[in-house]
């Protein structure tokens, strides 16, 4: 699998936290890895099978994470369908190779996915059954109709209720001071938020022929117009939209990352695991 590939050549040098949880629920065994602790090597399997498992447990984990996505319809587009993935299937990988890192660092994830509402929920869990079960919900996300980013991001609150990861996946095509509102209260609540804004290399200039009519996916809204003149506008408008994203996202000590879909997972993931800042 792609994914796995990925996340082989990333965890190399990956440093693993001390942070041990330590509740009595057991979760599953998993192979014995250096450093672990031998109060947790179940012996019997040992004696029976003569290799060394230890148990997990459903608290032993360094934090949870929720990945809340966005399958909205303009995330189906791509500029280039030969060469370059669409801003969906982009995020299905990116987000299945961080939930992967994430769960081998005995890290809970878990996934939220909204259109213009909540279109499924999948609690964090630690359980390498658990990253498998979140795979394939992914694979299974269409591109829906609109974008309400509000209620997915509010549903987080219930999903985790300690301090936590928050990481949000979308091409940020929404209402920005809604979506900003419910980011905001995270923070306020303690977790760690990181926007992924995830654009098409297309996006980042206006091209194409002399004359070309451009609609929107999610209004249908269209207008004609010639490419040449209106690209400097255009993409002053871009800089000045990622601009205002990163600087709101900066002022309320939340992180957000710009990314196109021709960047490599292992850049993206560098900044998505990236330790918080300290601040004061």
């Amino acid at each position: 699998m792609i994914t796995e590939g990925v996340v082989e050549g990333f965890l190399t040098g990956l440093h693993r936290s001390p942070r041990r949880g330590f509740s009595v629920e057991f979760a599953e065994h998993r192979m014995y890895q250096p450093g672990d602790e031998l109060r947790y090597v179940d012996w019997k399997i040992l004696g029976r099978n003569d290799r060394l498992y230890v148990k997990q447990f459903e608290e032993e984990t360094n934090l949870r994470a929720m990945v809340v996505c966005d399958v909205s319809r303009s995330m189906a587009w791509t500029g280039d369908p030969e060469k370059v993935l669409s801003k969906l299937a982009y995020a299905q990988r990116l987000i299945a190779a961080l939930s992967l890192i994430l769960i081998r660092q005995r890290d809970a994830a878990g996934l939220i996915a909204f259109d213009d509402d909540v279109r499924a929920v999948l609690p964090p869990r630690a359980r390498l059954s658990h990253w498998r079960q979140l795979v394939r919900l992914l694979a299974g996300l269409d591109a829906g109709l609109g974008t309400a980013a509000e209620p997915a991001l509010r549903r987080v609150v219930s999903q985790l209720r300690r301090r936590g990861l928050v990481v949000f996946v979308s091409d940020l095509l929404l209402d920005r001071d809604l979506a900003l509102k419910a980011l905001r209260f995270l923070r306020h609540r303690g977790h760690q938020v990181l926007v992924l804004h995830v654009m098409d290399p297309a996006e980042l200039a206006l091209g194409g022929p002399a004359e070309a009519r451009f609609e929107d996916p999610e209004t249908k809204s269209a207008v004609v117009l010639r490419p040449r003149d209106w690209a400097g506008a255009y993409s002053d408008t871009v800089r000045h939209v990622v601009g205002e994203w990163r600087l709101a996202c900066r002022r309320h000590g939340i992180r957000y990352h710009r990314v196109t879909t021709d960047t490599p997972y292992g850049a993206v993931l560098r900044e998505a695991l990236a330790p918080e800042p300290r601040t004061g």
